[in-house]
């Protein structure tokens, strides 16, 4: 009975551990609902779709799954070979028999490594195709949201879809899945190898593999548990840089820096405790599947030794030295996969949910969208009439209430109103920024709900009052890229839109740097750069929206004359904020609480002495208050 013994010990030693590790098992309670891990989507859903994504690549993945066998030869016969080298080398020792042994080993180690790297190759090529086709398909669904959709996902989020949720995809292609694979036929491969060659020491290992299961099955736990806990911290990190150092000019003007780095501070050590609780977890898994991995070696050696070297034959099995080093090459095969199976478990979890984040944008119906029976037109005259027109951004908070008036073709109209009164709304609702929900918008007489979105903004130029300009050149901001728009034809834009005047002092000229949001230029200088980015393109109908607020005197000047040129150009519609620059607009409408109150010229709206006359008067003298300060001063 004794020679039982370190069997029971070893027995012993492996079951604490596990009674330990399940007590801490039940005693942790599971978020399911955990940042991160909130799944609507069902995993053969998402893999429905991703293999979508993969069935043009089916013939790579067919190599990769040739090569993988192959690859895998080497884990199951090189245990074989090394076995039979030993026997060799105990028994009749003949030197050409283990020449050519080795040479059999080396060669299968040379085909495994060269499928190895042909598979990593395949995959990776293969792998990032894929990707790309998703994040092009993501980027176009993106693009096709409505603003009022867009204003709803914060623009942070859209960009981890895109980089972030699509690298995980990429992973699970490039890496997990094959690898994933691979080791359940590493596994079975093995066991059966093991099983041929002697099936007392394999019941022998097989009765560790309970407790790998339950150790595979905790670690899952606490390391899904350490891992939401990093993401969650990642997010609170990445969201306070992402506000605090956009308003870090703010920060600068009141002296909190120390108090913002203090927080910064806080949220940066949540971040890191969290990581070292999921190093910890994987520094308690790694060693407890090593107990186990140097406990079944200790049997091994316990049950082999005894037998070999008493010569016994245990329920029909002899064995040999050769079946001892063969099986010690198999049982760290055989653990190895498993303890990779486990940690790839996690990671395919996260790149699901990762695909599930991309799915759910892409599965976004846009709010706005053609009709089927929608005409693209060529060439507009630039008519535009609202007809009863009702407009909402939250059902029953009416911005706009039975808004109805008619443009001419190439007339200038303003519209005039205090903050809230519908006018930016009206210019929105024209170019179908928003659907509105009751009447009719009328280009040339034709419903714009009849006509194809990107036929319709086509003909419309747009300048807010926020200019937005993109990284790169003065040339690539106007042009936008086209390559249809000559040299000579922005070049003629600036000069038409006085923008010519700054440019050229510029030591590039159009090649200058524009830098982010093009914040190495004025406003002045920005608006400029967005009417000739209008004019370049060619617009039947312009849309100013505050176009000249916040600009210097000078700046303000060069303006009123590019707008007094574009105002030949074709139809053209007016927010102002400064009523000064729209008294020779051919009709002004004054808006108030969504409605229409007044509409006329500038005299005519003057003589009528209702809401523009008093808006007019208080807006001059503010303006002569101001002047008489500034010569005061």
């Amino acid at each position: 009975m004794y020679e039982y013994y370190p069997l029971l010990m070893v027995g012993t030693i492996v079951g604490l551990f596990s009674l330990v590790l399940l007590i801490a098992y039940l005693a942790v309670k599971d978020k399911k609902q955990a940042m991160g891990f909130e799944r609507q989507m069902g995993d053969r859903e998402i893999m429905r779709r991703l293999l979508h994504y993969a069935k043009p690549y089916l013939p790579q993945f067919l190599l990769v799954g040739v090569v993988m066998l192959f690859s895998i030869a080497h884990d199951v016969i090189s245990p074989l070979i090394i076995g039979r080298i030993e026997e060799m080398a105990a028994g009749d020792f003949d030197m050409p028999q283990i020449y050519r042994a080795v040479a059999v080993y080396v060669a299968i180690l040379l085909v495994s490594m060269f499928c190895t790297y042909i598979q990593a190759v395949v995959l990776q090529k293969t792998g990032q195709r894929i990707i790309s086709v998703v994040r092009e398909d993501l980027f176009v669904k993106i693009e096709s949201l409505s603003h009022e959709q867009l204003n709803a996902i914060p623009v942070g989020k859209l960009v981890t879809r895109v980089t972030n949720d699509t690298n995980a995809i990429s992973m699970m292609f490039t890496n997990l899945l094959v690898n994933f694979v691979k080791n359940m036929f590493v596994i079975v491969a093995v066991f059966a190898a093991m099983l041929l060659l002697n099936y007392e020491l394999t019941l022998m290992i097989l009765c560790f593999v309970p407790f790998i299961v339950l150790f595979t099955v905790i670690f899952r736990k606490f390391s899904r548990r350490a891992y939401r806990k990093v993401k969650d911290r990642t997010t609170d990190i990445n969201t306070y840089l992402s506000e605090n150092l956009s308003g870090i000019k703010i920060t600068q003007i009141f002296n909190r820096e120390e108090s913002k780095m203090q927080d910064f501070r806080e949220k940066s050590n949540a971040l890191g405790r969290a990581k070292q609780e999921q190093i910890l977890v994987f520094g308690i898994f790694r060693p407890l599947v090593y107990m186990l991995y140097v406990s079944s070696v200790l049997c091994l050696l316990y049950l082999g030794g005894k037998g070999y070297l008493k010569d016994q034959v245990f329920m029909g099995q002899v064995i040999t030295s050769g079946t001892l080093v063969s099986f010690y090459m198999y049982i760290s095969k055989f653990y190895s996969p498993i303890q990779n199976l486990a940690e790839q478990f996690n990671w395919l979890q996260s790149a699901l949910a990762s695909a599930e984040k991309v799915f759910t944008v892409m599965d976004l119906e846009p709010a706005i969208h053609d009709a089927t029976d929608a005409v693209s037109l060529q060439k507009i005259r630039g008519e535009i009439e609202f007809r009863d027109v009702w407009f909402s951004y939250v059902e029953g908070e009416w911005v706009l209430k039975g808004v109805s008036f008619h443009v001419m073709p190439k007339e200038t109209v303003a519209f005039v109103g205090s903050t809230g009164s519908g006018k930016t709304t009206i210019l929105s609702l024209i170019c179908r920024n928003y659907e509105f929900q009751r009447g009719e918008i009328l280009i040339d007489g034709i419903d714009i709900r009849k006509i194809k979105i990107s036929s319709l903004r086509r003909h419309f130029g747009q300048m807010l009052q926020d200019v937005f300009l993109f990284s790169g050149t003065i040339r690539s901001n106007i042009a936008l890229r086209a390559e249809d728009i000559s040299e000579e034809e922005i070049i003629k834009a600036c000069r038409y839109v006085n923008a010519d005047r700054f440019i050229d002092r510029l030591e590039k000229g159009l090649d200058e740097e524009v830098r982010e949001r093009g914040n190495n230029f004025s406003a002045g200088q920005r608006q400029l750069l967005s009417f000739a980015r209008t004019i370049v393109h060619k617009p039947s109908v312009m849309i100013l929206d505050e176009a000249t607020a916040n600009i210097d005197t000078e700046t303000e000047l060069l303006i009123q004359d590019s707008l007094e040129k574009m105002q030949n150009i074709g139809t053209m519609l007016m927010v102002a904020h400064r009523l000064s620059t729209i008294q020779h607009a051919d009709n002004i409408i004054v808006l108030s609480h969504g409605k229409i109150i007044e509409q006329g010229t500038h005299q005519k709206l003057l003589e009528k002495r209702g809401k523009y006359y008093r808006l007019y008067h208080l807006q001059y003298q503010r303006e002569e208050t101001a002047r008489e300060k500034n010569g005061t001063a």
